[in-house]
């Protein structure tokens, strides 16, 4: 009968019938465009050498974007700025891959219930900065942002910042033995506060 008859060759039909063969067929696909697709950019200029004017994190910089990444901030806000007219009008110049070859790991984001930060650095004051992280209905009334008083009140993390910054240099990041031997002392005495705000006034300031 036509039902019993036995599938031969390497057919369309022979393949939607074999689970185990559509299997390895899609991850070959798929490893495959992966390949061709990520492995280039590791040989492009444009997105392995650091865009002129850029400079690692300070030692300051760095304490405040381990509080950023541990507070959850890259849940609601992107920090990477397609290139499309209505987001340049709104946010600023879109986002260069040469800007995040210190970024370890990345703060792209996926999501934006708050706006993306990219360009945030030096829009607003320090002051305003701390405000709206403290209480954030305070200079923006409608915001459904969480506040964060308690980071004005802990003390930033300056014993771990050095060896930070060491794991960071064998990652690319140009830091010099002075820097990472003075990192400690810049640290020590400043809030979390200080430290996210630090953070956040440097973003997407190296293009201007």
């Amino acid at each position: 009968m036509a039902q019993d008859k036995k599938i031969e060759g390497f057919t369309h039909e022979r393949i939607e019938t074999n689970n185990f063969l559509m299997i390895v067929l899609i991850v070959l696909v798929i490893s495959v465009g992966g390949l061709v697709e990520i492995v280039p950019l590791f040989f492009q200029k444009s997105t392995t050498t650091a865009v002129e004017g850029l400079k690692p994190y300070t030692a300051l910089q760095v304490a405040g974007r381990d509080v950023y990444v541990r507070e959850g901030c890259y849940n609601c806000h992107s920090q990477m700025i397609r290139p499309f007219q209505a987001e340049t009008l709104r946010y600023g110049h879109y986002s260069l891959a040469g800007e995040f070859v210190y970024d370890r790991p990345f703060q792209w984001g996926s999501k934006r219930t708050g706006p993306d930060l990219h360009r945030v650095g030096g829009r607003y004051s320090d002051e305003w900065h701390r405000t709206h992280l403290i209480n954030p209905r305070d200079v923006v009334p409608e915001s459904n942002m969480p506040a964060y008083p308690w980071l004005d009140k802990a003390q930033a993390d300056h014993a771990s910042v050095p060896a930070k910054m060491k794991v960071l240099r064998t990652l690319g990041a140009p830091y010099s033995d002075e820097e990472i031997a003075q990192a400690s002392d810049e640290v020590k005495g400043k809030t979390e506060l200080d430290a996210v705000i630090a953070y956040l006034q440097v973003l997407g300031t190296a293009v201007k």
